[in-house]
């Protein structure tokens, strides 16, 4: 999934945070219900605009973060 399909990034929006197909509606939101227990099932149904595609693009989206995250040795 190319998840810049469906993550944006506005300055005046959120602060600038990654938010969801340019809704107000953070990536950061989504993994920390995610993160809570809410399954994706769970989330859709709070959030009836929301895709399982959306939730899908914010996991892409965090991985390829963490993938490009600079290691530094303690």
């Amino acid at each position: 999934m190319d998840y810049r399909e469906r993550i944006t990034i506005e300055l005046g929006k959120r602060g600038g945070k990654p938010c969801i197909r340019g809704m107000r509606m953070t990536v950061y939101d989504i993994l920390d219900y995610l993160a809570s227990g809410m399954t994706p099932g769970d989330i859709l149904a709070d959030f009836p605009y929301l895709a399982a595609e959306d939730i899908q693009a914010c996991l892409a989206y965090a991985a390829d973060r963490e993938r490009h995250q600079i290691t530094i040795a303690a």
